[in-house]
């Protein structure tokens, strides 16, 4: 006979929590969300941590590099979607771990040919005032100029205006070369009055690229940044079960800092010999998450199989319909509870840590708040970033409103059928897991996070915690009757404006 748990399949929704002893020293500025990313012994420390605990989606419409970038800026991570071709998820890697240290590849580059038209174009495509002039309009040629928005007006000239008119020639221009340390370069934009500088080859003077004025500002408004031992941003990518010996490497050569396997269901043979692979194969130097599970049994068939975190959640996805077409799934929060439980047992039995990921299920911002109660370490967001500028999506007006495009990967969208593969000769989706939609625009991402992370941190000061691993340890929580539900918002009550709580 089949088991059926006695227990309903419970939300976030369905959990309220309790106030703890507040003291003195407990409030939002002393509240740490550093939190481990992978796996560690007891005793030890975890390779890496995150500074905020959360981290985009593997999904078309939420993680490529842009925001990868806007993210680790803010002490997030963003796993890069694996929905693609191997050397483009390399590329975009690539252009992560290039920002290093405030130097940037330049992605605005033309050549003195071109016309002030492609100026106008490049700029309202990019955003970006400053243009390289090189001698093949790309990142790497060998510079020739600049074109910043001093060197036109576009009233006083004709579009059909060549670029070598108007530009400020190189030999007018003041650059560094690869020897130049940030702080030299950052000194000579000082000293100079400058917005930029170029960096390039001393040898052959080709572009390698700019330190700008607005990135060492923002650096001093990032205490969070989430860095590498190259004060590199950090960077991880999405892989499938399918051509992972062929798309890891390549990753890693890139320089991604971890893998998360991207599939709908974690708990399959699969996935322990991907897993197994990437082990054997870096001597465990490559660190590799896994997932999705929602109970006991299938925490442990990944963490056995190496596993350096897991992700928890089936079908909650806002954008998910697995639930719907295949009957399989289980409500989040009950998830992250079981899970969780699964995993301080096994921490206690074998003494390693692993941990955990709470993905789907987020409705509102304090649902974050309580999947770190339940016990889960970080959270995988793709609705709540979507709705950024740093999104790659489209922005829309839909019925007056500005919105953005957002769509599953187990949409006809996405066509990522190798997150939901169950093995054999199939390379085709039979039907649909997901849909094809719109979210709310929201503005940029560092606006959005600073309200969440100030919430969480509130909540946290409430509990009486100052830590996640002590919110594990001692926060209580209870459920709730639908009427309770009811009587936690506003109610009885004419509104003024209803948009206080729209997220």
């Amino acid at each position: 006979m089949a088991f059926i748990y006695s227990e309903p399949s419970r939300t976030f929704n369905e959990y309220l929590l309790l106030p703890g002893l507040t003291t003195k020293d407990c409030i939002p500025e002393n509240v740490s969300l550093r939190t481990p990313l992978v796996r560690f012994k007891k005793g030890e420390e975890s390779s890496i941590y995150l500074n905020s605990p959360m981290v985009s989606a593997i999904m078309q419409a939420v993680s490529d590099d842009g925001m990868a970038i806007a993210l680790a800026k803010n002490g997030g991570l963003s796993f890069i979607f694996v929905s693609q071709p191997i050397d483009a998820q390399a590329e975009m890697v690539s252009k992560v771990k290039k920002y290093k240290s405030g130097f940037v590849v330049s992605d605005s580059n033309l050549t003195p040919d071109n016309t002030l038209a492609d100026i106008i174009d490049l700029k309202s495509a990019k955003g970006h005032s400053t243009v390289a002039i090189t001698d093949n309009g790309k990142s790497d040629g060998k510079l020739l100029g600049l074109v910043t928005s001093r060197d036109y007006r576009i009233s006083r000239m004709s579009v059909d205006t060549k670029i070598s008119e108007f530009m400020t020639p190189f030999e007018k221009l003041i650059y560094g070369t690869e020897s130049t340390t940030l702080k030299e370069a950052n000194d000579i934009i000082w000293d100079n009055k400058l917005n930029s500088l170029p960096i390039i080859d001393s040898k052959t003077g080709a572009l390698k690229y700019f330190v700008f004025r607005k990135d060492y500002e923002q650096h001093k408004e990032h205490p969070y940044e989430l860095l590498d031992s190259e004060k590199r941003y950090m960077v991880g990518a999405g892989i499938n079960t399918r051509d992972y010996k062929e798309r890891v490497p390549e990753l890693v050569k890139a320089g991604v800092d971890v893998l998360c396997i991207d599939s709908s269901e974690g708990y399959s043979e699969w996935q322990k010999e991907t897993l197994e692979f990437i082990h054997n194969e870096y001597n465990g130097k490559v660190k590799v998450g896994a997932g999705n599970v929602v109970d006991a049994e299938s925490f442990k068939y990944l963490a056995d199989a190496g596993a350096d975190f897991i992700k928890i959640g089936i079908g909650g996805g806002s954008i998910c319909i697995t639930r719907e077409q295949k009957g399989i799934g289980r409500g989040q929060a009950s998830s992250v509870i079981e899970v969780a439980a699964a995993r301080d047992e096994y921490f206690k039995k074998n003494g390693i840590y692993i941990p955990l990921c709470s993905d789907g299920g987020i409705v509102h911002d304090h649902h974050m708040t309580l999947a770190l109660a339940m016990g889960a370490d970080f959270i995988m967001l793709g609705r709540y970033f979507a709705r950024f500028d740093e999104s790659p999506t489209n922005k829309v007006v839909i019925n007056g409103s500005y919105m953005k495009e957002y769509w599953g990967e187990g949409s006809s969208r996405a066509r990522n059928w190798q997150r939901y593969d169950l093995g054999g000769k199939g390379t085709g989706m039979k039907f649909e897991e997901g849909v094809d939609s719109y979210v709310p625009y929201a503005g940029s991402l560092r606006d959005n996070m600073d309200i969440t992370l100030a919430k969480i941190r509130s909540t946290m000061s409430n509990c009486g915690v100052l830590s996640i691993p002590e919110f594990h340890e001692k926060a209580r929580l209870t459920i709730v009757s639908s009427t309770s539900i009811i009587e936690g918002g506003a109610h009885d009550v004419l509104l003024k404006d209803s948009n206080y709580n729209i997220k």
